[in-house]
C-alpha cells in the first residue's frame, strides 16, 4: 500500500516586527500583542530590521510603533523565569538577554537615521527604555509609562540608563524608586516624550514629523545625530571643540554647499547625500 504523504504545510510564523515603507519613511511595528514583550526573538527581529534600515539608502527616518493596547511590556518574564531551572540558575540566559537589550538600545542611538517612537498604550520597564532610547517620542493622551521593577524585587537598572538620559534626574529617580505609572502629561513634563496628541491623530502627526525630517539631507541628519549623542556628556569646553570640528567637516560636504546655495538662490535643494 502506498504511503500517504500529507501535502499540508504549516503556515510560516507571522513576523514579530512588521515593516512598511512609504517614501523615505520606514514604519516598524512590534506585532506580538497583547504584550509586545521584548523576548529574545523580538529583540533579534527588531535589531535585524534596524540593520536593514541602516543599510537602505532609501530609508531616511524610522517610526517605531506597536500593535494592540500595549506599546511594550518590557522583557518576557515567563521566558526569563523558565531558565531558572538551568544548571547555572539562568545566569547565561539572563546575561544573553541583557546584552541583547543593551545592544538593541545602542543600535537605535548609533543608527545614522532618526528614530521616532509612536506610543499608544502602556510602555513599561524595557518598553519604557525603548521609548527613551528613540530620538523623538510622540504619544496619545491615554498612553502611560513606568519602570516597575522595584515592585517585583528587580530594579530597572538597564531601563534606568535610557530613562535617566531622557528624563530629568529626579523625575527618573521618582519613576525608578516608586515603580508607579505616570500618564502622558507627566511623561511630557519629565522629558520622556515630545508631543501628546489625541488617539485618532497619532499616526497622522507622527507621519508628518517623519516626512519633514525625511526631506532633509540624509548626510546632515547622520552627522547631526552622531554629534548630538557624542557631545551630550562631554564637558562644555570639549563639547564646543568637538562640535566646531564637526561643523567644519559638515561645511565641506556637497549637501551643505547645495543647501546654502539653494537658500541664497531661493530654490529647493537637491540632496546628493554627499
Amino acid at each position: 500500500m502506498a504511503e500517504v504523504v500529507s501535502l499540508h504545510k504549516e503556515a510560516p510564523a507571522a513576523p514579530l516586527v512588521r515593516e512598511e515603507q512609504t517614501g523615505g519613511v520606514l514604519r516598524l511595528t512590534l506585532d506580538n500583542p497583547p504584550a509586545n514583550a521584548l523576548s529574545v526573538a523580538m529583540m533579534k527581529a527588531l535589531g535585524a530590521a534596524l540593520d536593514r534600515a541602516a543599510d537602505n539608502a532609501d530609508v531616511r527616518v524610522i517610526i517605531l510603533a506597536a500593535s494592540g493596547k500595549l506599546f511594550s511590556a518590557g522583557h518576557d518574564l515567563k521566558e526569563l523565569t523558565a531558565h531558572r531551572t538551568d544548571a547555572d540558575r539562568g545566569r547565561d540566559f539572563f546575561e544573553t538577554t541583557m546584552r541583547l537589550c543593551a545592544d538593541l538600545m545602542l543600535k537605535i542611538t548609533h543608527l545614522p537615521k532618526p528614530v521616532i517612537a509612536e506610543i499608544d498604550g502602556l510602555a513599561t520597564a524595557a518598553g519604557c527604555q525603548l521609548v527613551a532610547s528613540c530620538d523623538l517620542a510622540i504619544c496619545t493622551d491615554t498612553a502611560t509609562f513606568c519602570t516597575p521593577g522595584v515592585n517585583i524585587g528587580l530594579f530597572c537598572s538597564t531601563p534606568m540608563v535610557a530613562v535617566s538620559r531622557a528624563a530629568h534626574r529626579k523625575q527618573a529617580m521618582e519613576m525608578l524608586l516608586t515603580g508607579e505609572t505616570i500618564d502622558a502629561s507627566t511623561a511630557k513634563d519629565f522629558g520622556l516624550v515630545n508631543r501628546i496628541v489625541p488617539k485618532q491623530y497619532l499616526a497622522q502627526v507622527v507621519n508628518k514629523y517623519a516626512a519633514v525630517i525625511a526631506s532633509k539631507s540624509p548626510l546632515t541628519l547622520k552627522i547631526g545625530k552622531e554629534a548630538f549623542y557624542r557631545q551630550i556628556d562631554m564637558p562644555l569646553e570639549e563639547a564646543y571643540r568637538y562640535a566646531a570640528g564637526v561643523m567644519v567637516e559638515n561645511m565641506l560636504a556637497r549637501d551643505a554647499q547645495e543647501g546654502i546655495g539653494a537658500f541664497l538662490e531661493k530654490r529647493m535643494p537637491e540632496w546628493s547625500g554627499e
